[in-house]
């Protein structure tokens, strides 16, 4: 593991490293951000899950999470979005292919030997994070922006007990019936819609629901509203009665300046959890 950058911050520290995946057969790229609480010793570890287009870098630079988490005591990690480098398959459109990973594990050619995302972030990140970081991986929360959001809420209710709390900024609420979704799917994953299922966050809501409290933002501005369908994930919510705090914001957009608004409010809301 190769150390690119680390930076004081907020008390603690801003890490940037690079690692061998053999999970994505490729090199792949995470920030982490340690509390001065880490020098005592392991603390709880939350996931921000990142967009389209996005890399490790945008949250962490944009979101302003840093600040409330150095106050809470935990440790933020911000994982790629996709493979990278020159063998990786990639697509002309910005939303398939490099930047575009959406947290599946790919079965179809190009993508099968590299997009394997959901490893990724469910296995062999956390191993690397659990042995070289003073993290407490018995304490960890997930959320995460747009397609993030999609991968943090179908990660939660896919594996009970793994995380205390979820929560998503303007999630992709319903791929398998949005443009934001069925292109993608499709590619990874073949036409088989059933194989689908296990990706889309009102369907799991629907089979299954989530073990611990939930947060959603969404701005009523959002220019990707159609796209998102977050109607689609309350309506699930609501019939399964599931413990969730669903809030359109009015006025916000899909940009950072929304996800900087109220990740306060996200980062005490899993620190709650976590430190219970």
């Amino acid at each position: 593991m190769k150390t690119q950058s680390e930076n004081a911050c907020f008390g603690g520290t801003q890490e940037v490293y690079t690692h061998a995946s053999t999970t994505c057969a490729c090199d792949m790229t995470f920030g982490l951000f340690l509390p001065a609480e880490a020098r005592d010793g392991p603390v709880p570890l939350l996931w921000f899950l990142s967009g389209l287009t996005c890399t490790h870098e945008n949250a962490m630079t944009k979101a302003g999470a840093q600040a409330w988490a150095a106050e809470h005591g935990i440790a933020i990690v911000f994982p790629d979005t996709s493979p990278r480098g020159d063998s990786v398959a990639d697509d002309e459109s910005y939303d398939l292919g490099k930047g575009a990973g959406f947290y599946v594990n790919a079965t179809q050619g190009p993508w099968a030997k590299h997009f394997r995302m959901w490893d990724y972030v469910m296995e062999e990140l956390p191993a690397v994070l659990g042995e070289h970081f003073a993290l407490d991986m018995e304490r960890q929360s997930i959320t995460g922006h747009s397609m993030g959001g999609h991968g943090a809420l179908t990660m939660a209710m896919s594996a009970p007990g793994r995380f205390r709390s979820v929560s998503a900024f303007a999630p992709i609420a319903h791929p398998t019936a949005s443009d934001w979704g069925r292109k993608q799917l499709s590619a990874y994953l073949g036409n088989n819609e059933e194989t689908w299922a296990a990706h889309d966050a009102t369907l799991l809501m629907r089979a299954n629901g989530f073990d611990g409290p939930v947060l959603i933002d969404t701005g009523t501005s959002d220019q990707f509203l159609d796209l998102l369908k977050p109607e689609a994930l309350a309506e699930a919510a609501t019939a399964r009665r599931q413990q969730m705090t669903f809030r359109m914001q009015p006025g916000y957009d899909h940009s950072y300046f929304f996800i900087s608004s109220f990740m306060e409010d996200h980062v005490a809301f899993h620190a709650e959890a976590l430190w219970v």
